[in-house]
């Protein structure tokens, strides 16, 4: 234990699965591609991947003594506390706080995650006082949703729209109150559990599915780090710290590089014959592509969309997407993309 909690496994230490860490740093470094579903067997590390991505969240400046933590520097996204004290004349203060990883309990009821309203006090006083709940504490972060698909539908639809919108909004016998509510939204599943509703899944920007390692070097490998982990777990992260501060910082320079990034008409066409010959309905999916894709020239160090950075998350987008015959396997055909990229 360290300073009482436990010790996460290092990100930067987890052997392969590399879809699954690129979909998760591609949503750190622009959130508004739509989070990510990961679907996958027992014991292949989907949990571990994303708690430990606490290791390496970047900080953010946000406002000083706001229960919201508001995004400082942009009052367009305050909350009604941020805005009335900015409308007395108060000067806001800055302050910076780390990023970090907000999970959701399947027990969760809608109270618990969108927070409560008084009604009693808001008709003794006229004020409103609001209870706020999980997704206030998400705000600015990652909320991760273990299980996901065993939680009720109308708990998934209101953390989709919340992530959707940005904002949470609650109305209890006409009296209604929002707050900021942007987030990255993380699922982890077992599809012998059972699956998400075909709409559900569209609205998760991108989705990995994941095996065990079946490479016997690999999978040696995973055993092997895992053993020296549990034998030593301070001393195993302390000696990954330079490879989780070299991430750290790749982050934060693809963060500063994204307002840089470009994307061309070229790449734009690419995209969309991409989605046109996978036959993909509707145009969330060009969206999400595109942005991916300008969110990997970042992580990669440049600031033109390649094919190869289509190339690197096309599959991230489509999987879950495509059109698919009863007891096919899930995934992209990685010929069939090639030869589509080829030909543009």
């Amino acid at each position: 234990m360290a300073n009482g909690e436990p010790v996460l496994f290092p990100f930067t230490s987890i052997v392969g699965q590399e879809n699954m860490k690129r979909a998760l740093l591609l949503n750190v470094i622009d959130p508004g591609i739509g989070g990510v579903l990961i679907k996958g067997e027992k014991g292949t590390a989907k949990s571990t991947t994303v708690r430990s991505l606490t290791q390496i969240l970047p900080s953010r400046p946000a406002v000083k003594g706001c229960p919201f933590h508001c995004a400082f520097g942009k009052p367009e996204r305050y909350c009604p506390y941020c805005r009335e004290r900015l409308a007395k004349g108060e000067r806001l203060e800055a302050v910076e706080i780390p990023m970090k990883v907000v999970e959701l309990p399947l027990s969760a009821t809608e109270d618990r995650v969108s927070g409560t309203l008084d009604l009693e006090h808001v008709l003794k006083t006229g004020e409103k006082r609001f209870e706020p709940g999980v997704l206030a504490a998400a705000n600015g972060n990652l909320l991760y949703v273990d299980e996901v698909n065993l939680l009720d539908d109308h708990l998934v639809d209101l953390l989709l729209d919340s992530a959707a919108m940005g904002v949470n909004y609650v109305e209890r016998e006409g009296v209604s109150f929002s707050h900021p509510a942007r987030f990255v939204l993380v699922g982890t599943m077992n599809p012998e559990e059972g699956d998400l509703r075909p709409q559900l899944l569209d609205r998760f920007g991108l989705s990995v599915d994941i095996k065990g390692e079946r490479d016997v070097k690999q999978r040696a490998e995973v055993v092997k780090q895992r053993v020296a982990f549990d034998a030593d777990p301070e001393g195993y992260l302390k000696n990954c710290e330079p490879e989780l501060q070299a991430m750290r910082d790749r982050i934060v320079k693809a963060k500063s590089l994204m307002p840089q990034v470009t994307a061309g008409n070229k790449a734009v066409d690419m995209v969309v014959s991409v989605m046109v010959h996978f036959g993909v309905d509707g145009h969330r999916a060009d969206i999400t592509m595109l942005k991916a894709a300008k969110a990997n020239a970042a992580l990669e160090g440049h600031t033109a969309v390649t094919k190869d950075d289509l190339r690197a998350v096309a599959e991230l987008v489509l999987a879950h997407r495509l059109k698919r015959r009863p007891f096919e396997e899930a995934g992209l055909d990685q010929e069939e993309l090639e030869k589509c990229l080829r030909s543009l």
